[in-house]
């Protein structure tokens, strides 16, 4: 506590306090450009758009987050650029999937999270499962390794919003009151859009319950809503499809009878165009049932932009080629709905 005079002090006394206060003010200085105010936002950069849209929405103002990888870029293939280097450097906090996904960027990731916070968010979620039986492993060049994927189970990923609430609120703990607000609201309507893909790909014809792809990506979507995957390629697109991926991929169309095969927004359509030449040159015939989202999400001020939204395009796309009906779209997500058919 300051007093208004020292009465009596010596002149070693004031030369003292002089210094304490000068070492003080030196380091609430060194304190303040260290420690971001808790008024600024939480610089962070986020590899993939499935991955920034959790951290937005849990982030609301509190956060700022720039995504590397935008709408059509193939995280297994991206190289770093100087410029994302510098803006991964800048980050407060680095929120990437993990699993190699990022396979390019891996080392990059490695050292900076060294000195910067950092979280692997489908990692973090696989060590937050009770056991490994939702996790899926590769096969082939990706044999004993991770599916990196786990978006693609609505439920799984929504297992990953504490974890972003918890990072951000040692970040900003002024704003944790927000981030558990804005996570409880999120996590309900991931749990109703969970709840309407298992109903919509239930409406599909059993037989027709394949989904044929350019790559493996889409396998914890069918194991969490019921329908067989068959991707042409592995599940990185490092791989690329053989002859016979493409002759036993046009055998399999050929044996369920499944009225359309899937193009994917990060893939060149070649691949699924050959197989569908394929069975065409074998007297049967199948229809290209639209493009899905993949390993990236749509448009920016899309609807597929964000994470509801891309995972809503992929059911629906599926269900309908496929011969179902989709569900009613849940109360629950009808202010999400409300937001974008406003624009």
């Amino acid at each position: 506590m300051l007093h208004r005079s020292w009465p009596g002090a010596t002149m070693r006394s004031l030369a003292l306090a002089a210094l304490s206060l000068t070492v003080i003010a030196w380091l609430g200085a060194s304190h303040a450009q260290s420690t971001p105010p808790a008024s600024e936002p939480i610089t962070v950069v986020a590899t993939v758009g499935m991955v920034a849209d959790v951290v937005r929405e849990v982030g609301g103002a509190c956060v700022q987050v720039t995504t590397l990888m935008g709408p059509g870029i193939d995280p297994h293939l991206y190289r770093a650029s100087a410029g994302d280097v510098d803006r991964l450097s800048a980050a407060e906090l680095i929120v990437y999937n993990g699993f190699a996904l990022e396979g390019q960027l891996g080392g990059v990731l490695g050292r900076l999270g060294q000195r910067i916070a950092t979280l692997a968010l489908s990692e973090r979620i696989a060590d937050g499962l009770a056991s490994d039986e939702r996790l899926l492993e590769g096969e082939d060049e990706y044999a004993g390794r991770t599916d990196p994927h786990l978006w693609g189970a609505v439920d799984l990923w929504a297992r990953g919003v504490p974890m972003v609430e918890a990072v951000l609120g040692e970040l900003r703990p002024d704003c944790a009151e927000g981030f558990a607000e804005r996570g409880q609201v999120f996590t309900g309507e991931l749990d109703a859009l969970h709840a309407w893909a298992r109903a919509s790909m239930g409406t599909v014809p059993e037989a027709f319950r394949m989904l044929v792809t350019s790559h493996d990506a889409f396998e914890y979507f069918g194991d969490a809503y019921g329908i067989s995957v068959a991707g042409i390629e592995g599940i990185s697109t490092e791989s690329e499809a053989s002859i016979a991926d493409i002759r036993d991929t046009a055998s399999l169309v050929l044996e369920t009878g499944v009225p359309a095969i899937f193009i994917e927004t990060t893939i060149s359509p070649r691949t699924i165009e050959a197989v569908q030449a394929a069975v065409r040159d074998r007297g049967g015939e199948v229809v290209i049932g639209g493009a899905l989202f993949g390993d990236a999400m749509g448009d920016h001020d899309t609807p597929e932009g964000t994470y509801i939204g891309m995972m809503r395009h992929n059911v629906m796309t599926v269900v309908t080629a496929l011969g179902g009906s989709p569900a009613a779209w849940p109360e629950a997500l009808a202010d999400w709905a409300e937001v974008w058919n406003a624009r």
